[in-house]
């Protein structure tokens, strides 16, 4: 049979190609033509003149974050605490909605799923009043409740390794609920055939969850985890940046490459500089993002994005 060309493609279904057209300009327009800006990062950026005037500098900016001294510093940081909440944050979704899954009660399990995913409706600034009136030396609920059983008070501000569990805390608290309705759903998909087996089989509600939902959710766990790894040197600024603000204390362990960059140019606004560290962040994550995705395509072809 004679292979037939892309014209004919597009031909023969051109209807569901002029479906998808809104979907492509989307994308281009907001996704691909920015990526103009990339440029920036190797010129000395100037308000009076355009992208293509500027003088071209090559890699000089990105000596800004090689010559901090804390490029590995702030990678090290920014990559750990993302793959916390990467690894901690499915985790905890896949098990809260297997949990979830197995309540009989209606009414519990809606109202449970509606508390659980309420934190993630929380803006960061009241994040940060209330991580402030929980751990404030002075009035504190934490150094109150200390003082009234007879211990002393904590300065919770000057000890930087307590912060690494309290980001990752209130981190899960605000958004695994997000993750664990995802998983909820793709546990609604799962035929009900499978489990009638399984207890005509004599399988118990644990046997079911780990023998039939568990590995029924590793196609989304896996499409999570490759979205997520993309974006694993994109730190939550919000996050950090509310709760540390800027006490010097606190930077060795939660300082990561996006609050440093913001903290460094905003006085001067050089944007040859934050558009230097865009793309290194971005660049880390597509290298890394690439290579997981080979690692799970030699395993198994149906589990790999591309």
């Amino acid at each position: 049979m004679k292979k037939q060309g892309i014209l004919h493609e597009l031909y023969t279904n051109r209807i569901l190609f002029l479906m998808l057209l809104p979907t492509l300009l989307y994308f281009f327009i907001n996704n691909y033509l920015p990526m103009i800006g990339i440029y920036y990062g190797f010129v000395q950026f100037d308000f009076n003149t355009s992208l293509f005037n500027m003088e071209f500098v090559g890699f000089k900016n990105f000596e800004f974050l090689w010559k901090s001294g804390k490029l590995m510093e702030l990678t090290l940081n920014t990559v750990g605490y993302n793959l916390a909440f990467i690894v901690l944050g499915n985790v905890l979704s896949i098990t809260v909605a297997v949990l979830l899954s197995e309540v009989k009660g209606r009414w519990f399990k809606k109202i449970s799923q509606s508390i659980l995913f309420l934190p993630y409706f929380v803006s960061f600034v009241i994040l940060s009043v209330i991580v402030f009136n929980l751990f404030n030396y002075e009035q504190g609920v934490l150094n109150t409740v200390l003082q009234q059983l007879g211990f002393e008070p904590v300065d919770v501000y000057s000890k930087p390794k307590l912060w690494i569990f309290f980001i990752i805390i209130f981190y899960l608290w605000k958004n695994f609920g997000y993750s664990m309705v995802i998983y909820l759903a793709s546990i609604t998909g799962i035929s009900e055939d499978y489990y009638e087996a399984a207890k005509i089989d004599g399988a118990n509600s644990f046997q079911r969850a780990w023998h039939i939902t568990v590995p029924m959710l590793k196609n989304t766990f896996v499409i999570l985890l490759l979205f997520a790894l993309g974006s694993i040197m994109k730190g939550q600024f919000d996050l950090f940046y509310q709760m540390v603000g800027n006490n010097g204390l606190l930077y060795s362990t939660t300082d990561i490459l996006d609050t440093y960059v913001y903290r460094s140019l905003r006085v001067t606004f050089d944007m040859g500089m934050a558009t230097a560290a865009g793309v290194y962040q971005s660049l880390f994550g597509f290298t890394l993002i690439i290579v997981v995705n080979a690692v799970i395509r030699k395993i198994n072809k149906e589990y790999a994005l591309f």
